[in-house]
């Protein structure tokens, strides 16, 4: 179907904008909330008056939140964790847990689905973004580290910190004489017959 955009739509497009999108999302999801309305003629009539509203407000927007964004230069959040030998972690940092340490840290209440990150699962250095409108997406960085060692070990990004870890495992070696393979009792019991004979 498509829709008329009343709102900036993250991934979707900007307000005033016709887009092309499923059904089931515009009608249960896009329509409901007031973020489109379907494209009819006397809808997109009113497209260009739309676009200009939304430009206003998303330039008051941008204004009034690249001053929050500075705030996110320089941000390192820390999480301590408990991780196997290899670096990999024990469950997950969540970006409800970063969403709740941003709130903590500089006072900003943010949404999880704001924040750029998949669940982090190895120790060390992370970066993850934070969207604040469609323009300001200020990038923090996160650090992962075993629980009772000192985080500045850690400061190496995750997936080399990862890959020298599994690279220091001691490599088993086979045993160069294998076991004789079980036989199995059926195959017994015949062997065992033949041999009565």
């Amino acid at each position: 179907m498509e829709i008329l955009l009343l709102e900036d739509v993250y991934k979707l497009g900007r307000a005033g904008q016709v887009k092309k999108v499923a059904s089931g999302y515009g009608r249960n999801f896009l329509i409901p909330q007031g973020l489109a309305i379907p494209a009819t003629k006397g809808a997109l009539q009113q497209a260009e008056r739309i676009a200009a509203e939304a430009n206003k407000k998303r330039t008051a927007l941008n204004t009034e939140m690249s001053a929050v964004a500075e705030k996110f230069s320089g941000l390192r959040l820390l999480f301590p964790a408990r991780a196997g030998e290899t670096g990999k972690l024990y469950g997950s940092i969540t970006t409800q847990m970063l969403a709740d340490q941003i709130t903590e840290k500089i006072g900003l209440q943010l949404d999880k689905r704001q924040i750029h990150s998949q669940p982090l699962r190895l120790l060390g250095l992370h970066k993850a973004a934070v969207r604040l409108t469609m323009d300001i997406i200020p990038e923090f960085e996160i650090v992962v580290f075993r629980e009772g060692e000192n985080p500045e070990n850690y400061m190496i990004p995750a997936e080399q910190l990862a890959a020298a870890a599994e690279a220091a495992q001691p490599k088993h070696e086979e045993a160069a004489i294998a076991a004789p393979e079980p036989v199995p009792a059926k195959a017994a019991e015949k062997a065992e017959t033949e041999e009565e004979k």
